[in-house]
């Protein structure tokens, strides 16, 4: 899945805080909710408009920029 099917950044939505492609969700709700203990399942019934893919992929970029930062350090 191409990055910008995941996530969008625009400046005029939501002041340009990172959302789900096609949403106004923030991925930081995604995160957010894992935090609180939520499944997935739990985040993608509150939020219809994210797909499946979108958060799957979306963690798997996170976790690739995790990876890439603790590599660097």
């Amino acid at each position: 899945m191409n990055r910008h099917e995941i996530i969008t950044k625009d400046p005029r939505l939501l002041s340009g805080t990172p959302v789900f492609a096609g949403t106004r969700v923030p991925v930081e709700s995604l995160i957010s909710h894992l935090i609180a203990g939520d499944t997935l399942e739990d985040f993608l019934d509150g939020f219809p408009g994210v797909r499946r893919e979108q958060a799957e992929a979306f963690l798997e970029l996170a976790l690739d920029a995790a990876l890439t930062d603790a590599r660097a350090a």
